[in-house]
């Protein structure tokens, strides 16, 4: 087996060309695991690594006489392996977010909270992503693995295990239909399912940890309809288990959620904030989104299901205790370095133990979020054209951790300034936010500041 490395001078492009002896005739044959060809293979990706463009992106490798069966690149999904046919392919990518934090590393919800004090540095997310196709281009996977999730001081070390996150099969022959199985963020809302790494802030907003319905294991039908228009539309509806990430059911009950984005400028809106790719045509989009579930949680994120403070957590809760519906509206909308995307939530808590009328038996919550940042080089073109600012309010009202009748409202405003390397793909981003807490129970307010620096990064 061969090894060749072609540079590609006018694409900047650097590839790897693996051969065999035997010709292909129809399909690349699946290749046998040898210690050779582990050997080059471990040989191929190390000179990709010291001589691929950051920049690069994945070209054609021309069939050689001796019957080439694979290639490889390095592009913005990572490194790439691929067949002479296309008709397989498996993109790597390695991403770190490193962050300091001051005076706490999370948000505060309670009062005591806004007590803390301390400087906080830590890898918050080391993640390794494998995506690709299979047999044919639109048979789709991806799985995404949680190297070293950060944990307190006081929780068990299995806190910090590595963890599969996502993982997926999408099969889509047509852009009109397509179906989703697996475990991944469901399309609910945009804050949610715009990747950590694709933010304008280093964290999302105060609201994302009550509303989110974060990942969880089921189908969903999604499809992409009169693209290019005015009746430019997206949907998804899906069916879950509920439990969340890597949780098993303990009942009879599903999850449905579904999500309804009018691109009403006929170019689609991607998942992913700030305008670093200065957008030439106004693009925008509305979306809604609902969700229903009945079961032991109030809140989701990615270590599964758990509880919202002042209800029962799901180790103690009964089987179908709370019966859990929300909805969300957001507009969101970019053109030439500026961004800004807005999300209204409204989400009821039912505790089905309780009699209606008693206190905690019918809960409301309410958020929103705005924000917007702009690349103020398209103004001045003194202004560093890889640095762009952004402002962010949000606002929050849910209800008492002691007494369920009354309500707390959190606030938060955020400034912040990226600096863009290449892309999302490498960049830090400072900012300041001011926190505010009013405790309904105490009839006392309070507010803190916080300062975050993070450097995103992916090889």
């Amino acid at each position: 087996m061969n090894c060749h490395i072609f540079a590609n001078e006018d694409a900047d492009v650097n590839k790897i060309q693996i051969s065999g002896k035997q010709k292909v005739k129809h399909r690349p044959r699946l290749l046998k695991c040898s210690g050779q060809f582990i050997k080059t293979l471990v040989v191929a990706l190390s000179a990709l690594a010291v001589c691929g463009s950051a920049t690069a992106q994945v070209g054609a490798v021309p069939g050689g006489e001796d019957g080439s069966v694979l290639k490889a690149s390095y592009g913005s999904k990572g490194f790439r392996l691929e067949s002479a046919d296309g008709n397989f392919q498996t993109n790597l990518q390695w991403r770190a977010q490193l962050r300091v934090t001051s005076p706490y590393r999370s948000d505060p919800r309670q009062l005591d909270d806004l007590d803390g004090d301390e400087i906080t540095a830590e890898a918050r997310r080391l993640r390794m992503k494998i995506g690709g196709h299979g047999f044919q281009p639109w048979l789709k996977y991806y799985f995404e693995v949680d190297l070293q999730p950060t944990r307190s001081s006081d929780d068990s070390s299995s806190k910090a295990s590595a963890r599969v996150i996502d993982w997926r099969i999408d099969l889509a022959k047509s852009k009109a239909f397509g179906i989703r199985l697996g475990q991944w963020k469901i399309d609910f809302n945009r804050e949610r399912v715009d990747s950590s790494g694709r933010q304008q802030f280093v964290e999302r907003s105060i609201i994302n940890r009550t509303f989110t319905i974060d990942r969880q294991v089921g189908v969903s039908f999604r499809g992409h309809l009169n693209e290019g228009t005015h009746k430019d539309l997206k949907y998804y509806a899906g069916v879950f288990t509920g439990e969340g990430r890597g949780v098993s059911n303990d009942d009879d009950n599903l999850m449905y959620a579904g999500r309804l984005q009018w691109n009403f400028l006929g170019r689609d809106l991607a998942l992913r904030q700030t305008d670093v790719e200065r957008t030439e045509k106004p693009t925008a989009s509305l979306a809604i989104g609902g969700a229903t579930h009945t079961g032991k949680a109030t809140r989701w994120s990615s270590s599964g299901g758990g509880n919202l403070d002042g209800f029962d957590s799901v180790s103690t809760a009964g089987t179908g205790q709370y019966k859990v519906d929300q909805v969300v509206a957001e507009f969101a909308y970019k053109y030439k370095g500026f961004s800004t995307q807005h999300e209204y939530h409204w989400k009821n808590i039912e505790d089905k133990t309780l009699a209606a009328g008693a206190p905690g038996q019918d809960n409301d919550l309410e958020g929103f979020y705005s924000q917007a940042g702009y690349f103020f080089n398209e103004k001045w073109e003194s202004f560093p054209e890889e640095l762009e600012l952004a402002a962010r309010y949000a606002w929050l009202t849910e209800p008492n951790e002691t007494n369920l009748a009354l309500d707390n409202d959190r606030k938060e405003f955020t400034v912040g300034a990226n600096w863009f390397f290449n892309g999302h793909n490498n960049k830090v981003t400072l900012d300041y936010s001011k926190l505010s807490i009013e405790d309904g129970a105490l009839a006392q307010s309070q507010s803190d500041n916080r300062v975050r620096l993070q450097w995103d990064v992916s090889f």
